[in-house]
């Protein structure tokens, strides 16, 4: 019998003012798989810095910024080739073992579509990186906490931070939604991943280092644009998977406890809870009023 063909990876990573994990995240790329990256709209020396990479990645460069999930999507269809696409924050340091760890688990689980690795902080801790379905999430105690798993474990969401996709879960949905901008895009991923059949594995000997928030530029503004966004897409998805009345369930509660909030946090917080909370109303604001995620 003639040994099984060695599965092809390309590598995809999505970069937004990032020179200052890049070149980790470079330094730490499996050998021998292709990378793609799409960047948006950096202006800092996170282009230079790809382009001096050996060997050279495909680097598509957008001039105003497209959100995660577009950016992603670029990147993926320059991969339609390869069996599997690593996708991965460039805030991420893959330790040199993980691919190969991650492509024993797709054996081990054939119908699992997305097979992440256990994630850890710059400190050594263990970051949380699964969890169940984001409509099953309110019935749980926010306060819980969960012990870290300690074998592979099937969840209903696993972070896109990093992840091995199966490029046959990806053709089955078409990759990220196009509709979604910033947050949340992961979480709608895995429900169509979950909804097409396919399973979410979260393997416990393949690991990776996690800086958290490295990839994204630091200022106020975009402090403000987090939190607009992350209330937006929570809103669309609300109303994606269980209609219009449900977010409305959601929308008027937010629209009036952030519309109370935020002036009074402006007044004394400004820059941190003032600027969460009026990013929060503004976005909640928005989505009633039909506007794009952009």
């Amino acid at each position: 019998m003639a040994p099984a063909a060695t599965p092809t990876i390309t590598v995809v990573t999505v970069t937004h003012y990032g020179e200052h994990v890049i070149g980790e995240f470079l330094a730490h790329l499996p050998p021998g798989c292709p990378l793609v990256v799409t960047d948006n709209a950096s202006r800092d020396a996170t282009r230079d810095m790809i382009r001096s990479h050996t060997p050279l990645p495909t680097l598509i460069t957008n001039e105003t910024g497209r959100g995660f999930g577009n950016a992603a999507n670029q990147g993926l269809a320059q991969a339609t080739d390869s069996d599997f696409v690593l996708l991965v924050n460039p805030d991420a340091k893959l330790r040199p073992d993980c691919l190969a760890r991650l492509l024993a688990a797709a054996e081990r689980y054939p119908q699992a579509g997305v097979l992440a690795p256990a994630l850890r902080t710059p400190a050594g801790d263990w970051e949380v990186s699964h969890d169940v379905d984001m409509f099953r999430r309110a019935e749980m105690s926010p306060r819980r906490v969960d012990p870290e798993p300690e074998g592979d474990i099937s969840a209903g969401y696993v972070s896109g931070a990093a992840m091995l996709v199966r490029r046959a879960a990806l053709d089955a949905v078409q990759g990220f939604d196009p509709a979604i901008f910033l947050y949340y895009e992961d979480d709608d991923f895995c429900i169509r991943l979950r909804r097409a059949g396919w399973q979410l594995i979260r393997v416990a000997d393949a690991v990776t280092d996690h800086v958290g928030g490295g990839s994204i530029k630091r200022s106020w503004d975009k402090h403000w644009e987090k939190f607009w966004h992350m209330a937006w897409s929570r809103l669309y998805i609300e109303q994606k998977y269980k209609g219009r009345a449900a977010m409305w369930r959601i929308a008027l509660p937010a629209l009036l406890k952030f519309g109370l909030k935020s002036p009074l946090y402006l007044l004394t917080d400004f820059r941190n809870k003032g600027l969460r909370d009026a990013g929060r109303f503004c976005g909640t604001l928005a989505y009633l009023m039909g506007m794009k995620s952009r």
